[in-house]
C-alpha cells in the first residue's frame, strides 16, 4: 500500500490524460493561446496503462481519467479499454461537450458515474464564461449520462461576481432532475485570477440555499471531499467542495498523474517526481511512487494557509489548473 508520513493510505489516483481543452474558462485556461504540450511528452496508451497497472499493484483501487479535456485525445477509447482491464473503479472528469461521441466507450467501459464541469445554466454566460457556443450540447450529454442510467455529478466554480446569484437555479434544475451538483469554492492556481475576494464559502452557500429551501446533510463517506446534502423531495443531491473554507486534508487518499507524467501528490504541492522519464528509461518507478507520497505534506500542499485571506498568490508554486489535471 501507498502512505504518507501521516499514515494516510493512497488508494485514489487521478490521471491526466492532457491539457488540452475545447472550452477556455478562464479560472482553469490563463489565456486563449495556450500553448499544448506537445504529443510526444505525453504519455502515450500503453505508457498510461502500464503505469497505472503498477499503481494498482500497490494498491490503488479507483482511477479518475480528467485532463484538460480527457475526451480530445483520439486514443481516448483504445485508453478507456486498456484501463477497463484493471481491477478498479473507473471514472471520469469531462466538459460534456463530446460525450455523446463517446458514449459507447463509456458504456463498454463499465463507468457508472461521470463528473461534468457546468458553472452556470445561462447560455449567454457560459459562452462568455468558456468562450465556446456548447452550451446547449453539455446540457443535452448530462440528460444523455442520466437516460443511461450513468450518474451525473455537476460541478460548478462558484465564483462572486461571476455567477453567485446562481445557486438557487441549480438547486432548483434538482428538484425534477436526478443530477448531484456540486459548488466548488474557488481555488488559486497560476494565472487565474484568484483571490479571496472571489470566493463564495462553504457557509455562505448553505446560507443562500437554507434561505430558500430546508436543507438536510448526508453523511460523509471516508474521503470524500465533498460535504453532501439533499433537499427534501428533490430528485437530485448537492454538496460543497470546501478546499478553501474548510479543507478535508486529514484523511485525503488522492494521488494525481500529469499528462506528461509527473505525480503530485497534492492539488497544491509545489514538487513533483517526473514517472515518465524514468519509466522510458527501464527504472523501476514503484520506490519513487512511494517516496513521492511519503514526502506529502500535512494540508494543502504546505503552501496554502488555512486563513485564506493571508494567501499570496504570486508566492505560490505551482501549475496552471489545466496543466495539473482536474
Amino acid at each position: 500500500m501507498i502512505q504518507d508520513n501521516f499514515n494516510r493510505v493512497h488508494d485514489y489516483l487521478r490521471i491526466s490524460l492532457t491539457d488540452n481543452c475545447d472550452l477556455r474558462c478562464f479560472y482553469c485556461m490563463p489565456e486563449e493561446e495556450y500553448s499544448f504540450t506537445p504529443t510526444q511528452q505525453l504519455m502515450q496508451a500503453e505508457e498510461i496503462e502500464s503505469i497505472a497497472r503498477l499503481f494498482v499493484q500497490e494498491g490503488v483501487k479507483k482511477i479518475r481519467l480528467t485532463g484538460g479535456e480527457p475526451l480530445v485525445r483520439k486514443d481516448f477509447p483504445q485508453i478507456l479499454e486498456r484501463l477497463s482491464r484493471l481491477p478498479v473503479q473507473l471514472t471520469l472528469t469531462t466538459n460534456g461537450t463530446r460525450i455523446h461521441e463517446m458514449l459507447p466507450s463509456i458504456k463498454a467501459a463499465g463507468i457508472k458515474s461521470v463528473n461534468i464541469s457546468l458553472d452556470t445554466l445561462q447560455k449567454d454566460r457560459f459562452v462568455l464564461m468558456t468562450k465556446r457556443d456548447r452550451f446547449n450540447q453539455v446540457m443535452s450529454n448530462i440528460q444523455l449520462m442520466l437516460d443511461n442510467q450513468i450518474e451525473a455529478k455537476v460541478n460548478m466554480v462558484v465564483i462572486k461576481g461571476v455567477n453567485d446569484t446562481e445557486i438557487i437555479d441549480f438547486i432548483h434544475w434538482t428538484i425534477n432532475t436526478p443530477v448531484h451538483v456540486r459548488f466548488i469554492e474557488f481555488m488559486p492556481f497560476d494565472r487565474n485570477q484568484w483571490n479571496s475576494d472571489k470566493v463564495i464559502t462553504l457557509h455562505q452557500i448553505l446560507e443562500t440555499i437554507s434561505s430558500v429551501y430546508p436543507i438536510q446533510p448526508i453523511n460523509r463517506q471516508p474521503h470524500e471531499t465533498a460535504k453532501n446534502y439533499r433537499v427534501p423531495g428533490n430528485q437530485g443531491t448537492f454538496a460543497v467542495i470546501s478546499t478553501m473554507s474548510a479543507p478535508f486534508c486529514s484523511d485525503c487518499n488522492r494521488m494525481r498523474l500529469t499528462a506528461d507524467g509527473k505525480m503530485k501528490n497534492c492539488l497544491f504541492s509545489n514538487g513533483e517526481t517526473d514517472l515518465l522519464s524514468a519509466y522510458r528509461r527501464g527504472e523501476n518507478i514503484i520506490p519513487l511512487i512511494h517516496q513521492n507520497i511519503y514526502d506529502k505534506k500535512e494540508a494543502l500542499g504546505g503552501q496554502l494557509s488555512t486563513n485564506m485571506h493571508t494567501i499570496e498568490t504570486n508566492q505560490l508554486t505551482n501549475r496552471t489548473m489545466i496543466s495539473i489535471g482536474g
